[in-house]
């Protein structure tokens, strides 16, 4: 190609920019003009979408895909706090150290650490807090939560990267090696100006940032909702919703967990176990058993892999699934059991992850 595309350029100077030329024989007056196509042939590539079809079996009925991606070995979890700590937010100050030592119970017993920092870059680009270990208390806890300063930009996005970009200090104990795991807590949506821009490409920006962190990194939220799903006893405008968050968190994931619950401990748990290796999956819907399926990196797995609880609502997996599978499950909802039509419904394509 490039032998071709250079004669071509060398023929076009000896030829004109018009494409025509003139040749002249041992006989002036005639004059013969002759002309020399200059097309040049460049070779795009073209991503041609395919689809491959996900059969559930089941005659008709509303089609649910609960998804997750095994988590990679890891030597241990770095966890960090970003924590919105404006006026607005000192009602929430014992909900969070709670969820904090919830977080802290429910972690290994070794092998982690916990950051706790706020939602403002202008703090999180200097602090130097070293983080909570196995064996602190909940005192360590709030003794931190009460030295991170309190920065006025709602800016998670923005306040994350400089705590693990820009901050010196925080190289000294985060570890490339370990997993990473970021908890977001605001009463208002995300606002980063800074380093990733509040726009549908900004939030891209962030979500595509956070993915190259680690190998394997995972996010939560404890955030507002929308009103229509939330326990807060006052009416919440949609500007104090967190949907940036929602959707960084939906889009690895994640947890997203109501500021307004009166118990933060299930989602925190929640939270926890995702960093953990899955031998068993709660399902979003009460599935019509018959019709559960579930596909290993788009391959069917064998059902004497795994089982179906009914108390729990889960699938176990007798042959748990190898770090960085794909395990989707597949089923078609028994709204005879009580999940209700219009939620499954409010997904475009009735399939979740």
């Amino acid at each position: 190609m490039k032998r071709y595309l250079a004669f071509l350029l060398l023929f076009g100077i000896m030829v004109g920019c018009e494409g025509d030329y003139t040749i002249y024989d041992m006989h002036p007056p005639e004059v013969v003009y002759v002309e020399v196509p200059t097309e040049v042939i460049v070779e795009v590539p073209v991503e041609v979408p395919v689809e491959v079809p996900v059969e559930v079996p089941g005659d008709g009925g509303d089609v649910w895909i609960d998804s997750f991606e095994q988590p990679f070995t890891m030597n241990g979890i770095d966890i960090v706090w970003l924590i919105d700590k404006s006026g607005s937010m000192n009602q929430h100050a014992n909900s969070v150290v709670a969820g904090i030592e919830q977080m802290m119970l429910s972690l290994p017993p070794a092998g982690w650490r916990l950051g706790i920092t706020t939602s403002s870059w202008t703090d999180t680009n200097g602090t130097q807090l070293f983080p909570l270990v196995p064996g602190d208390t909940v005192q360590d806890a709030w003794d931190a939560y009460n030295n991170t300063g309190n920065g006025h930009y709602e800016a998670g996005f923005d306040a994350l990267y400089a705590y693990l970009i820009e901050n010196q200090y925080n190289q000294t104990w985060l570890r490339q090696d370990a997993g990473l795991l970021v908890v977001f807590v605001s009463d208002e949506d995300e606002q980063s100006t800074r380093d990733f821009t509040s726009t549908a490409a900004g939030l891209q920006d962030f979500i595509n940032w956070y993915g190259n962190q680690r190998n394997s990194v995972f996010l939560a939220s404890i955030i507002n909702i929308h009103e229509t799903e939330n326990d807060c006893t006052w009416g919440v405008p949609a500007l104090y919703v967190g949907d940036r968050y929602m959707d960084a968190t939906n889009a690895f994931g994640g947890v997203v967990v109501d500021i307004c619950s009166p118990d933060w401990a299930p989602g925190v748990q929640a939270a926890t176990a995702q960093t953990e290796p899955h031998e068993e999956w709660e399902l979003t819907y009460t599935p019509l058993v018959d019709t559960l399926i579930v596909f290993e990196d788009f391959v069917e797995k064998d059902p004497a892999e795994w089982q179906y609880n009914p108390l729990t609502n889960s699938v176990e997996f007798l042959v748990v699934p190898p770090e960085g599978a794909l395990v989707e499950i597949g089923y078609v909802i028994d709204y005879d059991a009580g999940d209700d039509d219009d939620s499954a419904g409010d997904d475009d394509d009735s399939a979740g992850s």
